[in-house]
Parts: C-alpha cells; sequence; structure tokens
C-alpha cells in the first residue's frame, strides 16, 4: 500500500492508473478503524480495479463542544489493517493541506434541506462540514465508486443529494451496518462507552427494530411509536436525542402513505452520542 501526503503526488499516481483505464473505489474515514471500516474496503475491492481509503479527522465537522482534540488517531495501526484487506492507495493529510486558507475562510458546500434535522439539530454546522470535506475529496480522488456505510443513514442521504445536486459522475455505494454480537453498531465511539453501560446500549437497536416490526405488522401511528421507543430506551438508564420514522430519501417524518421509511435514532451515554437506524421498503 502506498501512502500520499500531499494532494499533487497522490493526483498523480491516481493519474496514472486511471490513463490505464482502471475503476477506482474510494472510502472516505476519520481513521482510527475497525472492522466496519475493513468491510467499507473489501466492498470496494469487490467493484473495483483499484482501492483508495483516506485517513483525515475533519475539524470542520466537529461543534465547538466536540471531541476532535480526543478523537483516536491510530494511524500506524490503521495502515496494517489497510494493508491486512489490500488497499491499495491511502491519503493521509494534514489540516493545510486540506484547508490551505483555513477552516474560517473555507469555501463551504451547503445541503439546504436536509441537514439541520435529526443529528444535524444536535450538531449544528457537522454536515457542512462533511459535505464539504467530501466534495474535496470527490475532487482530488475522482472515484468511480464511493463507498460508506450505511449507519451512518442521514450523512448517507445527505452525500447522495449533494452528488445528484452538483453532477458529481461517482456512484454511492451503501454497505450495510456491520454490528457487535449483541447488534451494537460498530463506531469508534463505542470506545467511549462504559463497561456499566455495555450491556445496555443495544437497546438502541432493539427498539428501533420493534418500531419496525409494528410498522411491517400495519400500525402507522408514528408518533406513538416514537414515544413508545424513546420509553423503553429511557427505562434502561439512558437518554435518547431522537426517536424518528422518516421517508428514507428525503428524511422529512413519514406519511401514512411512504413506501420508503427508515427509522432512525440517537441516544446518549456518559461519553458518546450513539447512532442506528433500520430501513424498511
Amino acid at each position: 500500500m502506498d501512502v500520499f501526503h500531499t494532494i499533487l503526488s497522490f493526483r498523480g499516481a491516481l493519474r496514472n492508473e486511471r490513463a490505464q483505464g482502471k475503476r477506482i473505489g474510494f472510502v472516505p474515514t476519520m481513521g482510527n478503524l475497525h472492522d466496519a471500516h475493513l468491510e467499507l474496503i473489501k466492498t470496494a475491492r469487490r467493484s473495483n480495479d483499484i482501492v483508495v481509503c483516506s485517513i483525515f479527522v475533519n475539524g470542520l465537522q466537529f461543534g465547538l463542544n466536540e471531541d476532535w482534540d480526543k478523537y483516536p488517531r491510530t494511524f500506524e495501526a490503521d495502515c496494517d489493517k489497510l494493508r491486512s484487506v489490500g488497499c491499495d492507495y491511502l491519503f493521509h493529510p494534514d489540516d493545510n493541506e486540506m484547508y490551505p486558507n483555513g477552516l474560517d475562510k473555507q469555501t463551504r458546500v451547503i445541503c439546504a434541506t436536509m441537514a439541520d434535522v435529526l443529528c444535524g439539530a444536535s450538531r449544528p454546522g457537522h454536515f457542512e462540514g462533511v459535505t464539504t470535506v467530501v466534495s474535496k475529496l470527490f475532487n482530488i480522488v475522482q472515484p468511480d465508486e464511493a463507498i460508506f456505510g450505511a449507519k451512518d443513514f442521514q450523512q448517507l442521504a445527505i452525500i447522495r443529494r449533494m452528488v445528484e445536486d452538483l453532477c458529481i459522475p461517482v456512484t454511492i455505494t451503501a454497505a450495510p451496518i456491520h454490528r457487535e454480537a449483541d447488534g451494537l453498531a460498530m463506531s469508534s465511539r463505542n470506545s467511549f462507552i462504559t463497561e456499566r453501560e455495555r450491556p445496555l446500549v443495544n437497546q438502541l437497536n432493539k427498539s428501533l427494530n420493534w418500531v419496525a416490526e409494528q410498522i411491517k405488522n400495519g400500525n402507522k401511528d408514528f408518533i406513538a411509536l416514537e414515544a413508545e421507543a424513546r420509553k423503553q430506551i429511557e427505562t434502561v438508564g439512558l437518554r435518547p436525542d431522537y426517536i424518528t420514522v422518516c421517508n428514507s430519501k428525503t428524511l422529512e417524518h413519514a406519511a401514512v402513505d411512504d413506501t420508503d421509511l427508515a427509522v432512525l435514532g440517537a441516544v446518549y451515554t456518559s461519553g458518546a452520542r450513539l447512532i442506528d437506524n433500520v430501513e424498511l421498503g
């Protein structure tokens, strides 16, 4: 695996691969890689000649009170994991390379209708940071396909909208949620869950699946289902941020005649904010 730290050298290597007609798959990450990230690399490997990964802890998507400084940087271990699953190129820029004029002066990419609800309501500016850095990375890599985990459902929907709106020639592929044995979705933030909380946090997944089953059985009282799911989560001692049944394409609250539905949820532990979803339709 070749590692690049500058845009110029990285583009040169990819230009050579592209000139040979090779198809490029791309997996953007913030590092601290776990098995779910490696599944994204494997997904890219199956349909592309060249697999590219990026590791960049993007300060633009962290809020004032969030954990940018605490976010784990495990670069050497990450490299070993990427090599083990056949990644060809790793792009690992620093802040100056990605934001040469500074964060405050960076041109922003904004998804006007989907970024300030759900996780965006709790993390103002987060998705503006995501769309800005992903658009930059797409410009740098120019991949044929980009793979994102379905756990970050709102992020996936927003990136799809951005690609459509900005006419970016890349196929967005969603990889299934990779889970622990008890159903907890794998996440870098799981390392912040305490030993006492660990047996409790899979309640989020249980409650989302309960809502999904109710809907499959014909219950369309979405507001009542959301309220009951929140109660289930509170009962085990966790604090729900939101539980929502929404249109899976627009992220608007579901109407009774919607056919493409997703049940999305987020909860707080003492040191982490965890998200999950179940898609229907």
